[in-house]
């Protein structure tokens, strides 16, 4: 059996998913003008090359290749040009552009539906255009340099072979899991003819990306290419020039000899055949569907839907394959889950923008003080986007233990094939751990990542402006004293700022830069064109207690304290949580960000903030909790007790937690259940009304910032699309309801700040246009 469930996993469909002869498409209309032959076309250029048409797709204005809805009819007048000259052979699609292949459909095609019969026909349309291309009689070669990602893939997939250029920059992959949807062209349904089924839906269903290498091992890609380096032209402009020209020989030998099936390996053939089997079939689509559900609970519709289309074709073959495809990407398509999905896809590209333009002296040195978890986090991610680092710690012992966590980052980094050995030691040369203040009068930037106290803040700040050049800007990362507090002591304000990173560094993707009434535009600009450079998505906001992030979660956690002091239980709260789609529980992740950290936080903001900060024994449990050094994971105890191998719902909750809560302890108000329904609206109420309050303030920019940083930075759940997407989505005024609810038995902290109660009386008003 051991060996069977093993065959099983790798199990494929076989030779009933083989594309029949003919497959009946509906008349679809879908393109404005006729496909007559186009004279003047300007995202297509045609040319032929001894017998072969080469189709550029170069869309102008643009950098990088998208289908519109604008492309389309000149793409298929080409083909259809192609297909009627009797002296062209074969066609070779290849892009114009050195920066990717096609990027993916225009999401504004499927934003324009509103109706889901609009997006039904979008989706046949696409099948259309690409079933015509799989069936044309002369061979079609995709050469594949850069991303081709979403409809791309899925032009891809429908040509006869597929060559790649194998660096780094060239991945493909079907991301429309990731904006709620499914590939709408095909791809549920060629896909796993060419992969196996457990590796085609590792793809769809993760919307992970996979480089030119690993795809020809999989069998999607059918020949690869090196990279040219330097020469006349640029490396990336002989290297398209190469492509294309092996794309032509090798179409013109397809043309000759004909495209030929290849052969498969022995262990394809065998899964084929146990593939045959019903239960073979039941077992691996009910694993799949089992892990789907322990990892979204439910919350995302798309990889459900991913996985019904792809065992539609494979038991009832491509027609019906290619209809459930169609019928299910336009249910996808009118969901909220994909409407908030996308925006926030609009979002994450926006803040990876610099919109303060670029300052007059690019930052090239920066200088790191605090070589702790974050200070070396933030040297990380540093020297590895070409930035020259000097990490400055007080102790040897704290430089080694920086040291080893970047060495440690580097060699994950390694073994996961993102670079060579060669490339991580030149990395690493980038690095000067150092206990003095040496070589600082060359930097242009130094963040500090020192303990949260003013006093230590400033003087740092005195020592090191004392030494470095007047351009120099000195960042912060505190995550929650205010910046203009810390530039007091400066004797250059303006080029003081805040820049709040998350933990871990090297895989949180958020930067909060925090401004001050008197901090430069040069130098938010420079911050902010680091944070980019670092792979950061980033927000900009305005100085005040806890700024965003801290602010709006410091918010929600005071209410976790009285729920703890109503005596729900930690795992409940934490189920909850998950539930509404936390990727983590409220009450984890008090352990995770630090219980001593929490009462540092808390203190400064309950006085700050007032009663919506506040608790009602949420300082006193905080430091009872600290006094008995349960501070959290790090501590081996805090809410919960950690304990090696025993992970996640398995954990106990720590016995002296519950001694601290039960001096505390009180009775919920009698109108009150805490059922999974009220502890979700308690916590996520706040936060989001507390979010409108930063809007209102003017704390956060806009609500596009706001809902970036709350997913990305604290885990708003994606499928909601942040707080300000999901008012528009759920709606201001239930939302309100929910906290008049509230307020009535807990007062004043529950009181709907103006901006949402004004939303709430007018529900034509959103925070987003569409």
């Amino acid at each position: 059996m051991a060996a069977l469930r093993q065959l099983i996993t790798k199990c494929v469909h076989t030779n009933q998913l083989m594309l029949s002869n003919r497959i009946s498409f509906p008349q679809v209309r879908y393109i404005s003008t006729t496909l007559k032959q186009m004279t003047e076309r300007k995202h297509i250029q045609l040319t032929y090359r001894d017998e072969v048409a080469v189709i550029k797709i170069d869309s102008p204005n643009s950098k990088v290749n998208t289908l519109s809805r604008e492309m389309f009819p000149e793409f298929t007048s080409a083909l259809e040009e192609v297909s009627k000259n009797e002296n062209c052979r074969g066609v070779v699609l290849i892009s114009g552009k050195t920066s990717g292949f096609i990027a993916g459909a225009d999401i504004k095609m499927i934003e324009s539906c509103k109706t889901q019969d609009e997006i039904y026909q979008l989706s046949k349309m696409g099948q259309k255009i690409f079933f015509d291309m799989e069936s044309s009689k002369k061979p079609i070669v995709s050469a594949i340099m850069g991303p081709c990602l979403g409809g791309g893939l899925e032009v891809a997939l429908a040509t006869h072979y597929r060559i790649a250029v194998n660096d780094n920059k060239t991945v493909v992959g079907l991301p429309e899991v990731k904006l709620g949807l499914l590939p709408g062209s095909g791809g549920t349904q060629r896909l796993p003819r060419l992969v196996s089924v457990p590796d085609a839906l590792d793809m769809a269903l993760t919307g992970k990306m996979v480089k030119a290498k690993k795809a020809k091992s999989l069998g999607l890609v059918d020949m690869l290419v090196e990279p040219l380096g330097p020469g006349v032209s640029s490396p990336e402009n002989r290297t398209l020039e190469y492509l294309e020209d092996v794309a032509v020989q090798v179409t013109r030998r397809l043309a000759k000899d004909g495209v030929k099936q290849k052969k498969k390996a022995l262990m394809r053939n065998l899964t084929d055949k146990a593939f045959e089997y019903q239960f073979v079939r039941n077992y691996v689509f009910n694993q799949v569907k089992s892990k789907i559900m322990g990892q979204t609970k439910g919350l995302y519709p798309a990889p459900l839907k991913i996985l019904e289309v792809v065992k539609t074709g494979i038991e009832k073959g491509p027609e019906a394959g290619y209809e459930a495809e169609a019928k299910g990407f336009s249910e996808l398509g009118m969901t909220s889950e994909s409407k908030a999905l996308i925006n926030l896809f609009h979002g994450h590209t926006s803040c990876k923008k610099n919109r303060f333009g670029n300052p007059q002296i690019e930052a090239k040195n920066i200088g790191v003080l605090g070589a702790g978890l974050m200070g070396a986090g933030i040297a990380s991610v540093s020297i590895d986007k070409g930035y020259n680092v000097i990490l400055k710690d007080m102790s040897n012992a704290g430089l080694t233990r920086g040291f080893n966590q970047i060495a440690k980052t580097l060699k994950a980094a390694v073994k996961r094939k993102r670079f060579s050995q060669i490339q991580a030691d030149q990395i690493t040369s980038r690095l000067s751990p150092q206990l003095t203040f040496d070589k600082f009068d060359k930097l242009d930037m130094i963040i500090e990542a020192v303990f949260e106290d003013i006093n230590i803040k400033h003087r740092v700040l005195k020592e090191v402006e004392s030494i470095t050049l007047p351009h120099c800007i000195f960042a912060s990362n505190t995550s929650a004293l205010p910046i203009g507090d810390i530039a007091k002591g400066s004797s250059r304000p303006e080029k003081v700022i805040g820049m709040h990173y998350f933990s871990p560094v090297e895989k949180m993707e958020l930067l909060e830069i925090i401004t001050t009434d008197v901090t430069s535009k040069d130098t938010i600009a420079s911050a902010v064109q680091v944070g980019l450079k670092q792979g950061k998505v980033v927000i900009v906001v305005k100085d005040g207690p806890g700024f965003y992030t801290t602010r709006i979660l410091s918010v929600a956690s005071a209410e976790l304290f009285n729920l703890f002091q109503e005596g729900v239980e930690p795992k409940e709260i934490d189920r909850a949580s998950k539930a509404f789609g936390f990727p983590v529980g409220n009450a984890t992740l008090l352990d995770e960000v630090g219980i001593d950290v929490a009462s540092h936080i808390a203190e400064y903001l309950s006085k700050a903030l007032g009663e919506s900060a506040s608790s009602r024994a949420g300082i006193p449990i905080l430091r009872d909790l600290v006094k008995n050094g349960y501070t959290g994971r790090k501590a081996g105890k805090g809410v919960y007790i950690y304990e090696a191998g025993v992970k996640g719902s398995d954990r106990q909750v720590n016995p002296g937690f519950y001694e601290i809560i039960n001096k505390y302890r009180l009775d919920a108000p009698a109108s009150i259940k805490n059922d999974t329904e009220t502890i979700q609206w308690r916590l996520a109420s706040k936060f989001i009304n507390e979010a409108v309050l930063c809007l209102q303030e003017g704390i956060v920019a806009s609500p596009t910032e706001g809902d970036i940083g709350a997913v990305f930075g604290l885990g708003f759940p994606p499928m909601k699309g942040g707080p300000f997407k999901f008012v528009d989505l759920y709606g201001a005024g239930k939302i309100v309801d929910r906290l008049k609810s509230f307020e009535q038995v807990y007062g004043a902290s529950f009181k709907p700040c103006d901006l949402l109660a004004d939303y709430a009386k007018d529900s034509s008003k959103k925070f987003y246009s569409s």
